[in-house]
């Protein structure tokens, strides 16, 4: 199957080079998809030399920085035009690595930390409680029975972004990564878990701001009351269609 993996960046001079050989060693088939927000320090034009030099590489240049979910949904649409049948989503910092691509592409599914198998490297104890606590209210508010919907190493195929309607993504903080794996679930779709193991980056700085947190957990309560409510409508539905029935049974039974 044709596959590429989008990589968003801002800023990520040092890391690009770094990230793109990696991926080219450990995935050699796979093409690459550098998604700039006109970076300052120079990204984009890094970006198009080594595009330049590779064929497997290409660049889509954004206007600015107009943050991940659209990054990603500006790649995804660009992989559609390709015809590509897997699409995959990868940082820049080396936080996913890749060689460990093979994991989400092999059964076509999300990267998780939180499986057997799966673990965090140079996190402070304080951002692991913070993500696995986050990551449990997250599975207990929406009952999706996954264990790391925040994480963004995920593989999705062509149909699975065919379906979902990108336009409506919640991009409030990074909460899109979970509206994405919920939608994908409500369609239907048999979504999976991989092991793999999240690096914090070491060159450059985290665009991770603390308030995310706070907006993304509220989205998330917000959806998981709406899908609650949706769910109970649906019983009591479901129960006065059965109770009608019921009835009428009743009646054609007792009339013979």
């Amino acid at each position: 199957m044709k596959t590429l993996v989008i990589i968003p960046t801002y800023n990520e001079l040092q890391n690009l080079p770094l990230i793109t050989s990696r991926v080219r060693a450990a995935a050699p088939e796979v093409d690459i998809l550098v998604v700039d927000d006109n970076s300052p320090d120079g990204t984009g034009e890094a970006a198009d030399k080594l595009a330049a030099e590779d064929s497997k590489i290409h660049v889509l240049h954004r206007a600015g920085k107009g943050g991940l979910c659209g990054a990603y949904v500006a790649g995804f649409r660009w992989g559609l035009e390709q015809d590509f049948d897997v699409l995959c989503e990868m940082d820049a910092d080396g936080s996913h690595a890749p060689e460990e691509l093979h994991r989400p592409l092999e059964q076509i599914a999300l990267g998780s930390r939180y499986v057997p198998g799966g673990k965090v490297v140079n996190w402070p104890k304080q951002r692991w409680v913070l993500s696995k606590g986050g990551n449990v209210y997250i599975s207990v508010a929406l009952g999706a029975g996954l264990k790391d919907m925040t994480a963004g190493y995920r593989a999705f195929r062509r149909q699975v972004l065919e379906t979902v309607d990108l336009d409506e993504l919640s991009n409030a903080g990074y909460i899109f990564q979970v509206d994405m794996a919920w939608r994908v679930v409500q369609e239907g779709f048999d979504v999976r878990e991989v092991p793999i193991t999240f690096t914090e980056r070491a060159i450059g700085e985290s665009k991770l701001d603390g308030s995310f947190v706070k907006d993304s957990l509220l989205e998330v309560t917000k959806w998981g009351i709406r899908h609650r409510k949706q769910q109970v409508t649906g019983l009591a539905r479901e129960m006065r269609r059965l109770g009608v029935k019921g009835i009428q049974n009743w009646r054609k039974k007792h009339m013979i």
